[in-house]
């Protein structure tokens, strides 16, 4: 979409959160669509993949009205996404710009997550409680009978949403996951060579391979450069850097214990997600912010934050500073860089105590600690 107007950008983003909303909901299909074209349609078609397979069913009353009422603090001027991430208490750089993270309804509801608020919000538009307004990109409005629902709550049973990608993950881990146990010996031996180049190189350990890669390491035993690239966390940069010490260790000590690699056997349980994190990847080089990305692929942003870390940990080079610079200033940037550079650790949690917890968000540590391995762990 890059080059085309703003105006088109986002009806093109509205249209993408639509079909994703429409692939995830649990609603009945047909009734979902016509909603979506100004129709009402009574009853269910008792047809759909739904109807034949209805989740399970809880009462709504509360959660609706909390919505609305929202909707109605915030002067019906937000899309759902929004919505849901003030609810669910994200503070999102949407939100922390409008300063919604302040008020009294941030984090409300947040013992459900945001899948679920979306959810919510999708099933009141059905139910006539909301109306979209789509020529200003999906405005939420509540309608009279919206607010009549407001003075007058009655029981409402709503359902939640489907998560195919849990389900996918759960299918993975039925066939089966990692079978091998860690090397305990071989772990610790990789650790004390690690700590040893971040030392040569004045590097905080964790920059160079983080735990999980040397653990798993010290599962497969990849013995070369092409292996050392199957293992988690480690991308073709990454090992062309720092890889050849490691197998040439892992060679010396699979040889000298005799050790029958099994690597092949192995059935491992990480979903194939390749497309996703393309799409991150052009997103990021567009400089789609962040929380677009989220919407338009249905996930938190602790998750997304999730896939970012990992292609970074890989060895792609992403550049987040757009976006980091919408959250925070300059000062705060470099006292969180700096901090990383110091650290011996890459806990979010040991940052969050040694920089203050009332100065930034467990999002913002994660933000810049993307950064500082994008810039120095390459």
């Amino acid at each position: 979409m890059q080059g085309k107007p703003v105006a088109e950008q986002e009806i093109g983003k509205q249209l993408l959160l639509e079909t994703v909303a429409y692939a995830e909901s649990s609603v009945c299909r047909p009734k979902l669509l016509l909603n979506y074209f100004g129709e009402i349609m009574d009853g269910h078609c008792d047809n759909c993949d739904n109807c034949l397979h209805p989740k399970e069913e809880i009462e709504g009353k509360d959660f609706i009205v909390k919505a609305l009422q929202l909707i109605l603090v915030v002067k019906e001027k937000f899309k759902a996404s929004h919505i849901a991430n003030i609810l669910a208490g994200n503070a999102s750089s949407s939100v922390k710009s409008y300063k919604h993270h302040k008020i009294p309804e941030f984090g409300s509801g947040s013992d459900q997550d945001i899948k679920f608020w979306n959810a919510i919000l999708r099933q009141s538009l059905v139910s006539q409680f909301l109306t979209k307004d789509i020529d200003n990109y999906g405005l939420l409005k509540v309608t009279a009978q919206g607010r009549e629902y407001i003075a007058n709550p009655f029981s409402r049973m709503v359902t939640r949403d489907h998560d195919y990608e849990a389900a996918t993950e759960d299918a993975a881990m039925a066939q089966g996951g990692k079978t091998s146990t860690v090397d305990e010996e071989l772990f610790n031996i990789l650790k004390d060579l690690r700590k040893k180049i971040s030392r040569e190189l004045n590097l905080p350990p964790f920059v160079i391979f983080q735990d999980p890669s040397l653990e798993d390491m010290a599962i497969q035993y990849p013995i070369n450069m092409e292996e050392l690239q199957h293992i988690q966390g480690v991308g073709s940069g990454k090992a062309q850097r720092y890889g050849q010490r490691f197998v040439a260790l892992i060679k010396t000590y699979v040889d000298e214990k005799e050790i029958i690699r099994a690597q092949d056997m192995v059935v491992k349980s990480v979903v194939n997600k390749s497309g996703l994190k393309v799409y991150i990847i052009q997103n990021i080089d567009r400089k789609v912010s962040l929380d677009d990305i989220a919407n338009a692929k249905n996930l938190e942003m602790p998750k997304l934050l999730d896939e970012i870390e990992a292609i970074v940990h890989s060895g792609t080079k992403l550049n987040i500073d757009y976006y980091i610079n919408e959250v925070l200033d300059e000062d705060h940037q470099d006292e969180v860089f700096d901090y990383f550079r110091e650290a011996e650790s890459e806990s979010v949690h040991e940052a969050m105590d040694e920089l203050g917890e009332d100065e930034y968000t467990e999002e913002d540590i994660r933000l810049m600690r993307i950064k500082f391995m994008a810039e120095l762990g390459l």
